[in-house]
């Protein structure tokens, strides 16, 4: 006899694929050798495995014959998700960031089935994991709904406007405007407790015109207290006048003859700092301080040696 998983998993297909409702004696015989031949035992397998397909979210739903019996289907509609006209290309974006990325559950792979891809390269293993912080749900749906949230934080009660949540190096971040400095601010979700935050009155706040939540994150230096607060960079002539436009003239700290510029960067927060280092490829070199230039050559050796392997 079959295992209770590849019964539920048989169970689960043959609902699915099924034109119209079967009964129990039906599915028994389609499932041969599945279910217990004695009525008793195979009515009590049964319930269970209706109980936990209910339990996952599976519509499961019960329909009268014609002479009274009882008879189940999944419905279709409900289980699957909607065509959403993804590109063969976007679909496999999908199953690339699947791959790559745990998010500490298996509701991404789920999604990613219903929507007609698989799990990408699997032998692979991913990339990097995702914390799954019981304090996400709330903050999405706080950003979502424009409501002010708060929480406890390192000691101290927050009250924040969440403008956006982003992830880098396998932490969750939430920026918004912070109501008790009046600026903004990102604080790192794991770190968010103890308890969930609570959820205020939807529609409190607009989320300013034009925001970004990643370069939010780079002009703040309070996310990270560790460290310089300001890295000394030398910018190449082809991207200066755009960074300088980027971050104000305020940060021009020498202009050479050549056309590239050395500019003056937040770099309290390493991960948003690299990240946005990164972005500027070789066309960017961090001067000073020592520390942090130290630290950017150990983190770009450990990505070339990450990629070798």
């Amino acid at each position: 006899m079959a295992d209770a998983l590849e019964r539920l998993t048989n169970l689960l297909a043959l609902l699915l694929e099924t034109r119209e409702p079967l009964t129990l004696d039906r599915i028994a015989h389609e499932l041969e050798g599945q279910y217990p031949v004695e009525q008793v035992a195979r009515r009590g397998a049964f319930e269970r495995d209706k109980a936990v397909l209910r339990a996952e979210g599976i519509p499961l739903d019960t329909v009268t014959t014609h002479d009274g019996g009882t008879a189940y289907i999944v419905d279709r509609r409900r289980y699957e998700l909607a065509d959403l006209g993804l590109t063969p290309d976007e679909t496999r974006a999908l199953q690339v960031a699947v791959a790559t990325v745990h998010l500490g559950h298996d509701s991404a792979e789920d999604a990613l089935l219903k929507l007609g891809g698989g799990g990408g390269d699997a032998s692979s293993g991913p990339l990097t994991a995702l914390p799954d912080s019981p304090a996400l749900a709330v903050l999405f749906q706080a950003n979502a709904e424009r409501a002010p949230v708060s929480f406890e934080y390192r000691g101290a009660r927050r009250t924040l406007d969440p403008y956006g949540l982003l992830t880098r190096h396998g932490f969750w971040y939430v920026v918004g405007r912070d109501h008790d400095r009046d600026e903004l601010r990102t604080f790192r979700v794991d770190r968010i407790g103890p308890g969930e935050p609570e959820l205020g009155e939807a529609g409190r706040f607009e989320r300013p015109e034009g925001f970004d939540v990643a370069d939010a994150v780079i002009a703040d230096g309070k996310a990270s207290g560790d460290g310089p607060a300001e890295a000394l960079v030398l910018v190449s002539p082809g991207r200066a006048d755009a960074l300088v436009a980027e971050l104000g003239v305020a940060s021009v700290r020498e202009r050479r003859d050549d056309g590239s510029v050395v500019v003056s960067v937040p770099c309290a927060n390493p991960w948003a700092f690299r990240s946005w280092l990164l972005e500027l490829a070789d066309q960017a070199e961090v001067l000073e301080p020592a520390s942090v230039r130290a630290d950017v050559v150990s983190w770009l050796e450990a990505v070339v040696a990450a990629v070798a392997r």
